[in-house]
């Protein structure tokens, strides 16, 4: 569970830097981790990634 809040953070640096620069590169890369920490999550809570 501990890489899902490490994934969620660096969503949330990258879309802070976004708004500081106005690169549209780090918004990307914001939402990339922001998805793969909620798809990460959801399949933790769903019960299908434990091992």
């Amino acid at each position: 569970m501990r890489h899902v809040w490490i994934r969620g953070i660096l969503a949330l640096v990258w879309l802070a830097a976004a708004i500081v620069s106005g690169g549209a590169l780090y918004v990307i890369l914001g939402m990339v981790f922001l998805v793969s920490a909620f798809s990460t999550w959801r399949q933790d809570k769903d019960g299908k990634g434990e091992k």
